[in-house]
């Protein structure tokens, strides 16, 4: 058993959801900051090429892609289009709306996914709450931006594929799921080349800016998907995706505290009723739900 693998075992996957909701949108709204000096394009490429950088010392991209059986492989690069699609569709999105906005969007493609692992009533309830709460989040005046609610519905697409992709890599333990999406991370950065890698060179001559970057890709890429495969592998997918409803509650706070988007009331109501949604759901036995991956 590796160091992954012993890591999901003693700690709660409670534990890992929440160290990965917290840097979801640690790292984007510092992303956010640098948009006015790199660029929309250049920041996600930065984002997507530290990432690959800092996973490929410890997962072996390519020895992970020779070695892979053909299911496996066919997932992988599967994950890594979706990564590199999820993350420039992410960000200009949030070019043009609020972060809690997008977060709240997100929610709709991963309460289908709660939806099919419902298994009792109690859950049913869980699920009714937390979708109320995301309801409430979303604030009708930010949907003016047509393109920009585009983006933010591609994204939210794409989060819920990637939850099922995830989950699909979890399956052999977290140790094999990190290897696995370390390699599809190396296939984002293939597909991400050609649109970002100009935009990022402005980049190239400020060493701040590069440092600013791969901080990016470290709180936005690395240490949220690590942390995801740790919980995905212990926990049922309908749990985890009805989990994800705290994203949007999370997202409105960090913006407040590192974008000043400071909360309203009704902010604050949305978010009371997704924490009471969670804390309602149960998680059922394994033999009974058939909603993990």
């Amino acid at each position: 058993m590796s160091a992954l693998d012993r890591a999901a075992e003693k700690i709660p996957p409670q534990a890992w959801f929440g160290v990965s909701a917290v840097f979801h949108y640690l790292g984007p709204s510092f992303a956010v900051l640098l948009f006015p000096a790199v660029g929309v394009y250049g920041v996600a490429w930065m984002r997507i090429a530290s990432a690959a950088l800092i996973f490929a010392p410890f997962t072996r991209p390519l020895r992970t892609i020779r070695l892979a059986d053909r299911r496996t492989r066919w997932l992988l690069i599967a994950l890594g289009l979706t990564l590199a699609a999820m993350n420039f569709s992410f960000y200009l999105a949030l070019e043009r709306l609020p972060m809690s906005l997008v977060a709240a969007m997100e929610f709709v493609s991963t309460i289908l996914i709660a939806f099919y692992g419902l298994r009792t009533r109690r859950n049913l309830v869980a699920l009714s709450l937390t979708a109320a709460g995301v309801a409430v989040l979303i604030d009708i005046k930010w949907s003016s931006d047509f393109l920009g609610l585009g983006f933010s519905a591609l994204n939210a697409a794409l989060f819920g594929l990637y939850i099922v992709l995830g989950h699909r890599i979890a399956e052999r333990g977290a140790g094999q799921g990190v290897e696995t999406l370390g390699a599809a991370m190396a296939v984002a950065l293939v597909v991400a080349f050609p649109f970002g890698f100009m935009q990022a060179l402005k980049a190239f001559s400020a060493p701040q800016l590069i440092l600013a970057g791969v901080g990016v890709g470290l709180c936005s890429s690395v240490i949220p998907y690590i942390s995801d495969q740790l919980a995905m592998s212990r926990l049922p997918r309908a749990t985890f995706a009805l989990m994800l409803a705290l994203l949007p509650a999370t997202a409105t706070a960090i913006a407040a505290i590192v974008l000043a988007q400071i909360p309203s009331a009704r902010d604050l109501a949305g978010i009371a009723l997704v924490m009471v949604g969670v804390a309602l759901h149960r998680q059922v036995r394994p033999d009974d739900e058939s909603g993990k991956a």
